[in-house]
């Protein structure tokens, strides 16, 4: 059947020399059969040709005019370049030889054909290199052959064998990682720790720092646990003397009442039972002694006359109960008239003050307590605060400190205390007027005359110097008096027989008055 196939016989691609140099076999003529058509074995052997004359074969091309070497003759009969044949190095290995040639090659028509011999060489090549023919057909690249296969449930056994001891070295691993993790953690690691840390001796301190002046005063400075029947409180005081002599505020010791317990705490933890020598509401001081107590160390007196505004203090004391609390500041100001206290309400607890005002902390529990120099001696005795929410307010009060403490001068606590030592009482100095304290003008007022009394005491030291009622005093001693409670601050800062310079404005005109301080005895 012609299905358009070209019928002449093919001519099969041009093959290499046979040993020899003899002439090959002309190739036999394929029937003009379809390509599918089962091939038979006089398909491939040719037919006994009736004419037995040898024919000459022709070249596939033309002889190369320039003669190109390596082919200088014409056609596929042209010899074939040497083949160089790789010398292995001594002790390298060598792939073995393709299986199923034993070195030979191929021509194109896929039958084996037998390499040429060589000459012999003195150093032959390995087998497997006389078996590599550059001209032959392509193979399949070198594999390594593996052993034969194990059998199916071997190999598997083997498989899920190293599964498990894998997965049991894993869970081994983790846990004695986990193990040594929670060590490390727990311990701070494998190895102690040690910081490193400044290994000089702190030596002693500076007598005028902080601390020199805290190590120098402590050991004088107590506190005061007081029981009364219906109320108690805490407060400080500090050693007047080696007698026993303490010196507090009177409303620290207040609560007591005449039946009352005070017990003494000295800064060693020592402990001790206290009575009271002498108080005075007018001036919030008091006086208590322990007995049977020795080794005190008195605490220094300074001079609060010398005091300036800027000085650096220290006051110590035990605030809300803490005992030997050291805080420091300065001196902020000077002569602050303050008034404390008045829970009575007729004022015969009023204590007035011409205080000195530092920024040195100060809560309730530091009232008594000193308020010392760069010396360690005592310029004041702590006694009053200014509450952010009450104004001015005593140890009965509970606010803290906002940087406005006020203490009572050492000059006016050292007489006071002296008085209350010898006599029991403090006497206050006086001038015998009455004031209207409910003035509101600037100065302090004397009060009105009524039917049959008079707010100038007769024969009294305002009645001796001239002044009279409805004068107003708006200075003593050339400082300005704004309120009729500073001129009683004034007046109780200076000892009686003081001799004291008044203006005094009458009826429109400035008057000066000379005033001798008279005595009356406090409560």
């Amino acid at each position: 059947m012609d299905d358009g196939k070209p019928t002449e016989p093919r001519a099969k691609w041009w093959s290499r020399p046979t040993a020899g140099g003899a002439t090959p076999p002309e190739p036999p003529v394929e029937d003009a059969e379809p390509d599918d058509a089962p091939a038979t074995a006089a398909d491939t052997t040719p037919e006994a040709a009736p004419d037995t004359a040898p024919r000459s074969a022709q070249p596939l091309h033309e002889p190369d005019p320039y003669g190109t070497p390596p082919y200088g003759g014409p056609g596929p009969w042209a010899p074939a370049p040497p083949v160089q044949r790789p010398t292995p190095a001594h002790g390298t290995p060598v792939p073995p030889p393709y299986a199923g040639t034993n070195g030979a090659g191929t021509n194109g028509a896929g039958i084996s054909v037998a390499p040429p011999p060589a000459p012999q060489d003195p150093h032959p090549p390995a087998p497997q290199w006389q078996s590599y023919d550059p001209w032959g057909a392509p193979r399949q690249p070198l594999v390594t052959q593996p052993g034969p296969p194990l059998p199916d449930g071997r190999r598997k056994n083997r498989r899920g064998a190293m599964l498990v001891g894998a997965l049991i070295l894993a869970l081994v691993a983790g846990g004695i990682g986990g193990g040594i993790g929670a060590y490390i953690e727990r311990n701070g690691g494998l190895t102690s720790v040690e910081l490193p840390q400044d290994e000089r001796d702190g030596g002693g301190r500076a007598p005028d720092s902080v601390a020199g002046i805290a190590a120098s005063a402590l050991p004088s400075v107590v506190t005061l646990h007081v029981t009364g029947a219906t109320e108690s409180g805490t407060g400080t005081g500090f050693v007047l003397d080696d007698r026993g002599h303490i010196l507090t505020n009177n409303h620290v010791v207040a609560p007591a009442g005449s039946s009352g317990e005070i017990t003494v705490t000295f800064s060693g933890g020592e402990t001790a039972t206290a009575e009271v020598v002498g108080k005075d509401s007018g001036y919030d001081l008091a006086v208590v002694k322990v007995s049977g107590v020795s080794g005190l160390k008195p605490l220094p007196l300074g001079n609060s006359d010398n005091v300036q505004v800027g000085d650096p203090v220290v006051a110590i004391g035990a605030p809300f109960d803490l005992s030997n609390t050291v805080t420091s500041g300065i001196i902020s100001a000077k002569d602050r008239p303050i008034t404390a206290g008045g829970e009575k309400g007729d004022g015969s607890d009023v204590s007035y003050v011409n205080a000195l005002q530092t920024d040195a902390p100060i809560n309730p529990g530091n009232s008594g307590g000193p308020l010392v120099d760069t010396d360690a001696h005592v310029i004041g005795i702590n006694s009053a605060i200014r509450a952010a929410d009450s104004g001015s307010a005593g140890e009965g009060g509970q606010a803290g400190s906002i940087g406005l403490g006020f203490a009572i001068p050492i000059n006016q606590g050292k007489l006071v205390a002296e008085q209350l030592i010898n006599t029991g009482k403090a006497t206050h100095p006086v001038i015998g007027v009455t004031l209207d304290m409910k003035y509101t003008g600037d100065g302090a007022k004397v009060g009105g005359s009524t039917r049959g009394s008079s707010p100038v005491t007769a024969g009294g030291p305002a009645d001796k110097a001239g002044i009279e009622a409805d004068d107003v005093i708006t200075e003593v001693d050339g400082k300005r008096v704004h309120s009729g409670e500073e001129l009683i601050v004034k007046i109780r800062s200076h000892r009686p027989g003081d001799d004291l310079e008044l203006t005094v404005t009458r009826g429109g005109k400035d008057l000066s008055i000379t005033l001798t301080l008279g005595s009356a005895t406090g409560t």
